[in-house]
């Protein structure tokens, strides 16, 4: 069995074009096509259904790719338990990152993780959860560390990280501000009723933070007057300061400031910071362990 023609066929399919699909493999658009021609001739059903611009999978074209990705990825595994059986702590490891918090994080734990896995070469990958998920569930990314309220447990192994409130912030100009904590106290609860008339900056729609945050307006009875978006808490919470709109964010952004007033909502949403990878995957001793300096790493350090 020839594997690199198994990464052949998955990668037209991902592309849904044989032209990117060469590009992406560093080979001409004949050769893959002929790799192609060739697969389909000894299996004796086509594969794509081939149209100018578009590459789309038959019926026999996803069975082929389903199981062409389980063996590849059981090639990794074997490979991976026998490194670990042999102690021989060589290999790659994909990671995925959450945007903001993600790097910073990393650039922390890597150097303990170098000190310890010297010849295992770490390819981190900033994405949204969303991306990440769909990566792992193809074999792209070992492993992820999300944010995320629901569990899809029948496809991802969950390992818990940290758990975090969502506060409501709004300027120290604000009238309501002065039923605010004194900054070393903790924080009271406001509820969004009272924000019905005000202007918000919020998570770009379609962010896990924006899915979760839509309810609670709903909850409040109320569509809020959003003037502008931004896939940055950083960003969020400086339009705050500046005294331009109030906000939803997770805790880790709440940074003390005497330009800021923060609050619990009652119904007190959360969102959970956890890694994830494929159910039953196997997972080496090295992301075993980067998953631990992940955890120690939030637990020293439960604010941005």
């Amino acid at each position: 069995m020839d594997l690199r023609q198994l990464e052949y066929i998955i990668k037209i399919a991902d592309e849904s074009s044989i032209t990117k699909a060469a590009e992406r493999l560093y080979i001409t658009q004949s050769g893959l096509n002929q790799q192609l021609l060739k697969l389909e001739s000894e299996l004796g059903i086509q594969l794509f259904h081939r149209s100018k611009n578009d590459f789309r999978l038959t019926e026999a074209g996803h069975v082929y790719v389903s199981y062409a990705r389980k063996i590849l990825r059981l090639k990794q595994e074997a490979y991976n338990i026998l490194n670990d059986m042999a102690d021989n702590k060589i290999g790659t490891l994909r990671v995925g990152l959450t945007p903001e918090r993600g790097t910073p994080m990393f650039m922390e734990i890597y150097p303990a993780f170098y000190a310890k896995y010297p010849h295992i070469t770490i390819e981190p990958l900033e994405i949204g959860v969303r991306e990440q998920l769909t990566r792992i569930s193809k074999g792209y990314l070992d492993l992820g560390f999300v944010t995320i309220t629901d569990h899809d447990k029948a496809i991802f192994e969950y390992e818990h990280i940290l758990s975090e409130d969502l506060l409501l912030a709004i300027p120290s100009s604000h009238p309501m501000a002065r039923k605010a904590a004194p900054a070393d106290g903790k924080y009271p609860e406001m509820n969004l009723e009272y924000f019905k008339n005000d202007r918000f900056v919020l998570m770009t729609k379609g962010s896990t933070m924006r899915n979760l945050i839509n309810p609670l307006f709903k909850a409040a009875g109320y569509n809020p007057n959003v003037l502008f978006e931004s896939a940055s808490n950083f960003s969020l919470r400086s339009i705050v300061k500046r005294r331009i709109g109030c906000t939803i964010l997770p805790a880790a952004y709440a940074a003390p400031d005497p330009n800021i007033a923060y609050f619990y909502l009652p119904s007190r949403p959360s969102w959970e910071l956890s890694a994830v990878y494929k159910k039953g995957s196997y997972q080496m001793k090295a992301a075993k362990d980067f998953i631990q300096l992940a955890r120690d790493y939030w637990t020293e350090h439960p604010c941005v």
